[in-house]
């Protein structure tokens, strides 16, 4: 027997309907919080690349998804932190949102996620500079610069998932 063929679906291995499944729930992971989209995504390629005995993908289009995967991890853990930083926040204050927006989540989903981060950012740069509307101004970029971050991973893992099935199917 070559490959883990566990059952024959339309003529397809179980296996490969199960990495390209998991593949397009990481496109869909990219939009829940806490969820590392890419990383499933990721899981899929390499469940495929397995299935394959290490033969498909090739390497190289086996080592850009994994880079493109990576740099999508890298967005999703540090878009919050810079976006805060670049809209003028102190560090303390991106330090605090995010300790915010973590603990938030478990209590209002992602609205508390959004909100807390605002509101820490507001608060904190309120009480840092004492100017309300520039720390009202620091909230708001800081926040529409997580929902940026969620839609360029939304996008780069559609990417990956493309030039996936584009790998596999060429």
């Amino acid at each position: 027997m070559t490959g883990p063929v566990l059952t024959t679906v339309l003529g397809t291995d179980l296996v490969v309907w199960l990495a390209i499944g998991l593949a397009l729930a990481g496109v869909i992971g990219t939009l829940v919080p806490l969820v590392p989209g890419a990383l499933i995504s990721l899981g899929g390629v390499y469940l495929y690349w397995w299935s394959t005995g290490y033969t498909d993908p090739g390497v190289l289009v086996l080592g850009a998804l994994t880079a493109l995967g990576l740099l999508i991890v890298v967005v999703d853990w540090f878009a919050g932190a810079v976006s805060a930083k670049v809209s003028g926040a102190g560090t303390t204050t991106s330090l605090l949102a995010g300790v915010a927006g973590f603990l938030l989540f478990f209590v209002a989903g992602p609205v508390g996620i959004l909100l807390g981060v605002a509101g820490v950012v507001f608060l904190a740069e309120i009480r840092r500079t004492g100017d309300g509307p520039a720390s009202a101004r620091t909230a708001v970029y800081t926040t529409v610069g997580m929902l940026a971050s969620t839609v360029a991973q939304f996008l780069l893992t559609t990417l990956l998932v493309l030039g996936f099935l584009l790998a596999i199917l060429i």
